[in-house]
């Protein structure tokens, strides 16, 4: 080979040399500069907190009106129960209600009725007391004129009879006015402080009519929230048991990201990050916005039906994932829905 093609050679190789080094410092710049502030993966999920419907009473079902995907707004009825007996347990209730109310107004006259029984007794009291006084006062008088002979026996037995007539009717009306005036404690107990709406049997009558009418408002089962429908397993006929799922209702509107990072890219992620997410289902072209909402509380494995046992002797070593839940931006969510078990690619800024 030649002097001049080996130095052509040797210039060669430098070039390359330089072209190498100079990829590799860009490289490396680009990385620590950009590179180094994302982390990204693709182990990330659509999810939402759906609502569960389930009956709160038990009943047939009359009538279901929704299906499977069909959107619902807050108060959109559902399901349709039998009415027929929460509609008798209001009448009954509200019968009960007014027997009650009736009662309580009748604890009230009959303390006003005892009121004015008492004023009466009082009255006899004082008159009785005045025919007793009278009664002894003549015979007292008798019995000193009978010792000296101007009154006789007979005169004075008859003052004593008075005297027993007049005491026993003394202690008859003393008797009525203590039994009216127990009655009319044991009454004003029951209606002591309050008034005939306020009373607790009346309240308590209330609750049990207030009750029946929340049973009955219940055979209509209304969508909690904004949604989509899933799972419905109801049908017309049916009997369903109170706690039964009849359906779910996905608030797709507030659908967020578990996003599953590796622990090792977890040093940087803090909430409130921007995260851009892209979609499967609508391709690399559409990118969703999102921020970091929070770190879980602890491992995939961590909470698994069968977590692991790490303190046993053949243990190994396995890179763990922990969840990263990421909201969505409301106006790309409703400019391209999602639905739940949809698979992601989040990339978070670590330097924001």
């Amino acid at each position: 080979m030649s002097q001049t093609a080996t130095l052509k050679r040797k210039r060669l190789f430098g070039v390359f040399g330089a072209v190498l080094a100079v990829a590799a410092v860009g490289y490396g710049s680009h990385w620590w500069l950009v590179k180094s502030h994302y982390v990204s993966t693709d182990n990330a999920y659509v999810e939402a907190s759906s609502a569960e419907i389930t009956p709160q009473v038990a009943a047939a079902v009359t009538d279901v009106r929704v299906k499977d995907t069909q959107p619902v707004h807050t108060g959109d009825v559902l399901v349709v129960l039998d009415n027929a007996d929460a509609t008798l347990a209001v009448s009954q209730a509200r019968a009960q209600l007014g027997q009650v109310t009736r009662r309580v107004e009748g604890y009230f006259a009959s303390e006003a009725a005892l009121a004015a029984q008492i004023a009466a007794r009082t009255a006899d009291i004082a008159s009785a007391r005045s025919d007793l006084e009278r009664a002894h006062a003549d015979y007292q008088r008798r019995k000193a004129l009978t010792e000296g002979g101007a009154v006789s026996t007979e005169d004075l037995t008859t003052a004593e009879n008075r005297l027993r007539q007049a005491t026993a009717a003394m202690n008859s009306a003393q008797a009525q006015l203590r039994a009216a005036e127990g009655t009319r404690r044991a009454t004003e107990v029951l209606i002591a402080g309050v008034s005939v709406e306020d009373n607790p049997e009346v309240v308590a009558a209330r609750t049990q009519l207030e009750q029946a009418n929340l049973n009955l408002d219940r055979t209509i089962i209304r969508a909690p929230i904004d949604g989509v429908v899933a799972k419905r397993n109801v049908q017309v006929g049916q009997r369903v048991q109170v706690g039964a799922t009849l359906m779910s209702i996905v608030p797709v509107g507030q659908a967020y990201v578990n996003a599953n990072f590796k622990e090792g890219q977890l040093e940087r992620v803090k909430p409130g990050q921007p995260v851009e997410l892209k979609s499967d289902l609508y391709g690399s072209s559409i990118k969703f916005r999102g921020r970091v909402a929070g770190l879980a509380g602890g491992t995939g494995s961590a909470f698994s039906v069968i977590p692991a046992q790490n303190a046993t002797g053949n243990w190994i070593k396995v890179v763990q994932r922990l969840p990263v839940r990421i909201e969505l931006d409301a106006r790309d969510l409703s400019a391209y829905p999602l639905s739940v078990g949809l698979s992601m690619t989040a990339t978070i800024n670590t330097a924001r």
